[in-house]
């Protein structure tokens, strides 16, 4: 059985000079392949930008991992924040959608090194030389191929800092399951579920030592960012108007 692509993804291959040697990268600011999809995942250092335009919570994998995402949407396949060109309506754009269509692959093994892919079906991937070229005459990364591997590496870094904070969230047996259930102007109930967030007592009967460990590795600041970016649950709503 394969394994399903992460979100966005549809073909990912091994970058290639050989192969991509004429490719060329026109991102020009077009988000369409986000635009049906109502959650996206965020690293830890991007709660305080996140925090101040979209609602912040904790979803579960199959492994039961945690891990947090922003909500874009109050519905299957919605996102409020893509319009209709595809220009992403937000001062923040979560870093996971900024990386597509690059991605890192580990390498089998498990030798702790990763192979850079792509995904070639991206519509901004093309041979009509729209955008910057990704390799040179000589098959050398450009400066556009450069940053992006950068970026890469960089979010791979914070991707597991993100997910040490929730271990320790799920550790700590905090988190509880929350629904969302509202109703729009016109009249139509949304009810929305699947992912949890902080119980505030559980919160507050913590020992002091082990707040003090929190606030030590940063993380008491990180549970405060995503308790206060649930009042962006209105903006969402607003969006729909």
């Amino acid at each position: 059985m394969s394994t399903p692509s992460p979100l966005f993804y549809q073909n990912i291959v091994p970058l290639n000079a050989n192969t991509h040697k004429n490719l060329y990268l026109d991102s020009s600011g077009d988000f369409k392949f986000a635009k049906k999809t109502n959650s996206v995942y965020i690293a830890h250092v991007e709660f305080l930008k996140a925090s101040k335009e979209y609602p912040i919570v904790f979803a579960m994998d199959k492994e039961k991992s945690i891990y947090p995402v922003v909500l874009l949407g109050l519905d299957k396949d919605q996102n409020l924040f893509v319009d209709s060109k595809g220009k992403w309506s937000a001062n923040y754009i979560p870093a996971y959608v900024r990386r597509y269509p690059f991605i890192l692959a580990s390498n089998p093994g498990g030798d702790g090194n990763f192979t850079i892919c792509i995904d070639d079906k991206y519509a901004g991937l093309n041979t009509s030389k729209k955008g910057e070229k990704l390799f040179d005459k000589e098959g050398a990364h450009t400066e556009q191929l450069k940053r992006s591997i950068e970026f890469l590496k960089e979010y791979n870094r914070h991707t597991q800092v993100t997910t040490a904070f929730c271990n320790k969230l799920k550790e700590l047996n905090i988190l509880e399951p929350m629904k969302l259930s509202m109703k729009t102007n016109e009249g139509k109930e949304i009810s929305m579920g699947g992912f949890s967030g902080i119980n505030r007592k559980k919160f507050k009967q913590l020992p002091a030592e082990t707040v003090a460990e929190l606030f030590k590795n940063d993380y008491l600041e990180l549970m405060y960012l995503h308790l206060a970016s649930l009042s962006n649950v209105e903006t969402l709503m607003q969006r729909l108007d």
